[in-house]
């Protein structure tokens, strides 16, 4: 074995390869927990064939806790609102501030969607960030 517990034969294309196929498996097994129980994993609409076109590279694997049907809809309140972790950086916390700010902002945007609609995208988008600059 070599370095971090893989065998000699592993390199960077393996690890890669496995960095891809391990989120499209982890997407399937929140989705089959949420199938099979009712208060474990996660509604993501996966299904086999998400899987498999996620793991071959064939199809983009959203972010964790982003239904794959909904992925066009929320990455630009995902966007949105990590840009703005960074932009107002003086607000170390969502609050009602902030919030009142962002909205003003995305409607001004006239993105096709109200803040109502984005609002939660946004937030987990402003959440994300925080967490990575933490």
């Amino acid at each position: 074995m070599s370095q971090a517990g893989n065998p000699r034969w592993w390199d960077e294309q393996r690890t890669s390869g496995w960095e891809r196929v391990k989120e499209a498996l982890r997407r399937d097994w929140e989705q089959t927990k949420a199938d099979f129980t009712n208060d474990k994993g996660q509604e993501l609409d996966q299904d086999i064939d998400d899987t498999v076109k996620q793991a071959l590279g064939k199809q983009p694997i959203p972010p964790r806790h982003v239904p794959n049907s909904d992925w066009d809809e929320v990455e630009p309140g995902l966007r949105y609102g990590w840009g703005a972790a960074s932009q107002y950086s003086e607000h170390s916390d969502w609050d009602d501030r902030v919030e009142s700010k962002l909205r003003e902002e995305w409607t001004d945007l006239k993105s096709g969607r109200t803040w109502d609609e984005a609002k939660g995208t946004v937030r987990r988008g402003w959440e994300s960030a925080r967490r990575k600059a933490s």
